[in-house]
């Protein structure tokens, strides 16, 4: 009989679900923006999944948790605990950064609250500017916002569901999922470090399309188009979030003994 193996210690992550309304006539009324991961990639290469990754210790540094604006940490600790290595806060920067990163939106506003205007031709220079200077890992993404007077724009973003990986992957994440409404004045970009995909897709067709085999996707990403697909519109989609509280999470911290087992593609939700 073969020794228990201790499961790896999760690693804290944050996720963006991306939003918009759908052009007048589409066949459903929300669409939700998805990327594919690098199929290189040791975790999850080649899912198709929300913009996110792991929260990095600077993440939780008092720089950065000053430069949050909409949310401090003691609102951010009655949305869910943290820890002493992840502040409750720390996934809100980490959702910043990571949407940034992996699609060049970037979710900030000046030191009175009112937020840039990316159409502007010199605010989209400084954006690009401080997402190249984050990927050459140039300083630490509180201090590129401090150099453009910047703070990140957290009243963008309500809590949606937390995943934890299941005990027997070698690679795993607590991660916290938040929804945005995509900003008006910019526009998700494909960049190709980590990911080889970017598109917008209704939520119901992505939600079959993975039924039917068409699209790979672990957990998370299932749950959160199913999820979407059952609104009506970004408003009511917006106003049922409103509690800041989280509508789902995942199946290991409801089964464990038999998820192995498990019939994922079990019609749970309506197609």
């Amino acid at each position: 009989m073969s020794a228990a193996v201790t499961p790896v210690e999760p690693k804290p992550a944050a996720s963006v679900v991306l939003v918009r309304p759908s052009p007048p006539g589409a066949p459903e009324p929300i669409e939700v923006y998805m990327i594919r991961r690098q199929r290189s990639m040791k975790f999850l290469g080649g899912f198709y999944a929300f913009p996110g990754g792991k929260v990095d210790p600077a993440d939780g540094s008092p720089a950065a948790l000053a430069r949050c604006h909409g949310l401090d940490t003691v609102g951010a600790e009655t949305v869910f605990r943290g820890d002493d290595a992840a502040p409750a806060l720390a996934f809100w920067v980490a959702a910043v950064r990571e949407l940034l990163e992996e699609s060049g939106i970037l979710l900030v506003c000046d030191g009175h609250g009112r937020p840039l205007d990316a159409r502007e031709a010199a605010v989209a220079v400084r954006i690009e500017r401080c997402r190249k200077a984050l990927m050459a890992a140039e300083a630490p993404f509180a201090e590129l916002l401090a150099r453009e007077g910047w703070y990140c724009d957290l009243g963008g973003l309500r809590y949606l569901s937390h995943f934890i990986t299941p005990r027997s992957s070698p690679i795993r994440f607590s991660a916290r999922f938040f929804l945005c409404r995509a900003p008006s004045d910019q526009e998700p970009r494909l960049f190709t470090e980590e990911t080889s995909e970017g598109f917008w897709i209704h939520p119901g067709l992505g939600y079959r399309r993975f039924l039917a085999d068409e699209m790979t996707m672990a957990e998370p990403a299932e749950y959160g188009l199913a999820w979407l697909a059952q609104f009506g519109s970004i408003e009511d989609l917006w106003e049922a979030h409103a509690d800041g509280r989280h509508k789902f999470h995942g199946i290991v911290d409801r089964i464990d003994v038999f998820w192995q087992r498990f019939d994922w593609k079990q019609n749970r939700f309506p197609t």
